[in-house]
């Protein structure tokens, strides 16, 4: 069967233990690169007067961005990490911070700058995020995107107004996904929900049992039109999942950001973060 070309569960953990091991030892170096006006690079959304962008710097030399909206709470608060679709885009939640939370949307690899795109960093007119994760058999792309990834999210914590045993991760598509993988990367530290939009790469019908990492709360959406990220392949994941859980199907939705998501996601965190 094709399930026993899949990691063991122990396989899983060990993998896990590596990636958060990989990104302690990036050590990287954040700095406040937010210029006057606070955006130059079109956010489609409005933003509150305190979120800045930073820039991750490690010793090898990479360097990618994140968007920090710090609480307006003067008591710590909860860390919600949205992640980017395949295309890249930056994005800011102003409305979660109403909320009370603090939310850091990461980019990583560099794709996207707080002055647009590096379009240097494109391959054939596209992010080589995927493709260099199947030509290098998951040495590269994807595990670097996460490893980044992970550093931003140990860098969030150790900030004065974030609670670090309550954090939560999001996103749409590529940013679902990640989202996901995030969480099972962070369920023994401090990960308490994820809320995944349409999300890619969960199909995964032959997996042996369940998955086994994903123990805490989820919610997952679905578009019955979407044909990039099909709900079946969606369904694929939540018929799986051990915890608590919760999948929404949008009548006539295709793959795109999806309106009803942020006020589900809120809920969501509201109930769980």
């Amino acid at each position: 069967m094709l399930h026993t070309n899949y990691p063991t569960a122990a396989a899983v953990d060990v993998w896990c233990e590596e990636m958060r091991k990989e990104a302690e030892a990036l050590a990287i170096t954040a700095q406040d690169v937010t210029e006057s006006p606070v955006y130059t690079f079109p956010l489609r959304v409005r933003h509150q007067d305190n979120a800045r962008y930073i820039a991750f710097s490690s010793a090898t030399g990479d360097t990618f961005y994140g968007y920090w909206q710090p609480t307006q709470s003067t008591a710590p608060a909860p860390l919600l990490v949205h992640l980017p679709g395949y295309g890249a885009e930056m994005s800011a939640h102003p409305q979660l911070v109403a909320q009370g939370y603090n939310v850091l949307h990461i980019n990583p690899l560099g794709y996207t700058t707080p002055t647009g795109f590096d379009t240097e960093k494109t391959v054939n007119g596209g992010w080589p995020v995927l493709p260099d994760t199947v030509t290098t058999a998951g040495a590269r792309g994807y595990r670097q995107w996460l490893t980044q990834a992970l550093s931003a999210v140990q860098w969030a914590s150790g900030q004065q107004q974030v609670q670090a045993d309550r954090i939560a991760t999001f996103g749409t598509s590529q940013g679902g996904g990640t989202a996901l993988l995030l969480g099972s990367l962070l369920v023994e530290c401090g990960l308490k929900a994820v809320a995944a939009d349409l999300p890619f790469l969960t199909n995964f019908p032959l997996v042996y049992g369940k998955s086994h990492r994903l123990t805490m709360p989820v919610l997952l959406t679905a578009g019955s039109i979407d044909e990039v990220t099909p709900k079946d392949s969606i369904i694929a994941l939540f018929d799986r999942l051990p915890g608590t859980r919760s999948f929404t199907e949008f009548a006539g939705q295709g793959h795109a950001y999806t309106v009803p998501f942020l006020p589900l996601a809120t809920a969501w965190f509201g109930l769980y973060v």
